[in-house]
């Protein structure tokens, strides 16, 4: 590169006028040369254009010219298939630990009471895991890449998980029985319980770590300006395990599918195996991730336990605020939703039950435990209307709402041919997009909707009135698979390229001229990337994003059991509305968050934040 300083430009006149952001902001236009073959990068962000760099060009106009970054050109639906495939592995597994954990736990001997401590080991894992192995993620220098080792080691150990899950009884009843102990024996039954609570809790572990590295690996490999498209994608693929998850579960496999092991639930934990390692292989095989040791930096030294909460604290103090904001609707919202996750299908069973119990309240013990598996699986039933509904809806949807944060392209081109190949891209799909109905619209009108159905639960008292219920949630559950994923990739993929883009940049060049603009929301203008300023990456950002999920769901599951304590009623007496009451709370929760949502910008990740004139590149005054 040449070392010459730059020829100042004199700014040519915009076609059309500049916003009054812009004009505020101090800067003005540069029209393209109508010969030149820009190299840009639009990544939902300022343009950034850079001086002469090639000697060639000396001092002609047509010197300057801006950074081309080959991973943001736009990719097919297929690539996006291929990127976020193997979460939809991943929640196959999640969905056999979740829909089948309980009831294999309960049949080798552990107690109700303690079911709690065991359900509790998801959400602690995720709030410390995740974090944890962003930071670890961000910091690896590995030449195939910072997220497929994690990947690779996560998938590993959670195949290890399952399996040695699904086989603790004859694991350890082979181990005790080297030392003359029997398998039926008191000991040996509570050793068993107790290795079954570990491996849950190593299992919880993997599978964070896994989803860690797979949501950054998502925002590394997706372009900035299809994050939104990219993680509906991975929506709709979550959707899709889920359903299969479920599916399987409810199915008999004991004959067909023997080989596999001697119970239901060995046999889904293979299955889940084999699910995960073909689609985490294809992603890792068929995805490029860019080499981390092109970014010049050496590897940082990874943290201790008290240097990574120390890190950890500091990252989240300066979150953008784009990323704080999304982070307060989720731990709001969240403490609404673990209600519906965990005891929907109680609710529908707790329905169910009502009639028979009042005609009959002096049913044996065996009856009632026929009458309450009955309720069982009328209440599965309505998860399974949650899930199609959601999944229908992360199929549909994403045709209707108007591109928020997709709505630029990944490399322009002069004025006439970037016109020209937008208006051949304009589809008959992209023609059902409703003006005005926007990803952060239709995240909101689906909070305010959920929290609607889940005050309802306290007077529903029909089973399909209250099937009706959970099935109008799983609009809320797929928007929420969606929304913020969406906004969160979006605005760490586009620091992500511009940090990339200033060190390409000829040195000549100010600091100040480099930085590039965004909307504060009091109106005023600040840079995204300052110069020396510490900037964290997707791993760690996500792990945060990931902690605001997580720790609502333990204080949900611990304000849970308190109402439980006071209000529920004994097993087979009518009258309990206890799990009515928690849902309805949780749907003020998650009421408020939706006003979170509002405060949301959808203006700051684009463009418009600073100019309105697609087709010229803004840049700072001289």
């Amino acid at each position: 590169m040449s070392s010459g300083s730059p020829h100042p430009h004199d700014a040519a006149q915009p076609d059309e006028p500049l916003s009054e952001a812009a004009q505020d902001s101090g800067l003005h236009v540069l029209d393209p040369e109508p010969e030149q073959e820009l190299e840009t990068i639009r990544e939902d962000s300022p343009l950034l254009a850079a001086s002469d760099s090639d000697g060639s060009n000396g001092g002609s106009s047509a010197g300057r010219r801006q950074v081309a970054d080959p991973s943001q050109a736009t990719k097919s639906v297929w690539y996006l298939t291929l990127l976020t495939l193997s979460i939809g592995g991943l929640q196959i597994a999640w969905s056999v630990e979740l829909s089948n954990g309980s009831p294999y736990l309960l049949s080798l001997g552990l107690s109700k009471a303690l079911m709690a401590l065991v359900w509790i080991a998801g959400p602690l894992t995720g709030t410390l895991v995740q974090p944890y192995i962003g930071i670890l993620s961000d910091n690896c220098r590995i030449s195939w890449g910072k997220r497929k080792p994690f990947m690779i080691g996560s998938t590993i150990g959670t195949i290890f998980s399952l399996l040695f899950l699904s086989w603790v009884k004859e694991i350890i009843g082979s181990i005790l029985s080297l030392f003359g102990i029997q398998g039926d024996s008191d000991f040996a039954k509570t050793t068993i319980i107790i290795a079954a609570v570990i491996g849950i809790y190593v299992l919880d572990v993997a599978i964070n770590a896994l989803q860690a590295a797979i949501r950054a690996f998502i925002v590394d490999c997706g372009p900035a300006h299809q994050q939104e498209a990219a993680n509906a994608m991975a929506s709709r693929l979550i959707g899709v395990g889920n359903i299969l998850g479920f599916i399987a579960g409810y199915v008999n496999l004991t004959k067909p599918l023997w080989f596999f092991g001697h119970t239901q639930f060995q046999i889904l934990c293979a299955i889940a195996c084999i699910a995960l390692t073909i689609t985490i292989v294809i992603s890792c095989a068929f995805v490029h991730e860019r080499d981390p040791r092109e970014s010049g930096t050496s590897a940082p030294k990874n943290p201790g336990v008290f240097a990574f909460f120390v890190t950890l604290f500091k990252s989240i103090k300066r979150l953008p605020p784009q990323i704080k904001r999304v982070c307060q609707v989720q731990f709001c919202g969240w403490v609404g939703f673990f209600p519906l996750l965990f005891y929907s299908s109680s609710y529908i069973g707790e329905i169910y039950v009502q009639p028979h119990l009042e005609k009959n309240p002096h049913l044996t013990p065996d009856q009632l435990d026929e009458l309450y598996e009955q309720a069982t699986r009328i209440g599965s039933f309505a998860l399974l209307v949650n899930s199609i509904v959601s999944l229908l809806t992360n199929v549909l949807l994403p045709f209707f709402i108007a591109p928020t944060y997709d709505s630029q392209t990944a490399i322009s081109q002069p004025a006439p041919a970037y016109q020209e190949r937008r208006d051949q891209k304009r589809t008959m799909l992209d023609r059902l997009h409703i003006p005005g109905f926007t990803l952060n619209r239709a995240w909101f009108g689906s909070l305010v909707l959920f929290a609607g159905a889940m005050l309802c639960t306290l007077v529903v008292r029909s089973v399909e009135a209250a099937t009706a219920l959970i099935g109008i949630a799983g609009v809320t559950w797929a928007m929420t698979l969606w929304a913020p994923y969406a906004i969160i990739s979006a605005e760490i993929s586009r620091r992500d390229v511009l940090q990339r883009a200033q060190k390409h940049l000829p040195a000549a060049r100010e600091p100040a001229e480099l930085a590039p603009l965004e909307r504060l929301p009091s109106g005023e203008m600040a840079t995204v990337v300052e110069d020396g300023e510490e900037h964290d990456e997707a791993g760690v950002i996500m792990g945060i994003h990931n902690m605001a999920i997580a720790a609502p769901q333990i204080l949900a599951n611990v304000g849970s059991s308190i109402i439980f304590k006071i209000w529920q009623k004994p097993r087979g007496t009518p009258g309990d509305k206890s799990i009515a009451f928690v849902m309805a709370i949780g749907g003020l929760f998650v009421l408020a968050s939706a006003f979170f949502v509002r405060d949301l910008d959808e203006k700051s990740p684009s463009p418009r934040s600073v100019g309105d004139d697609e087709e010229h590149a803004v840049v700072p005054h001289e």
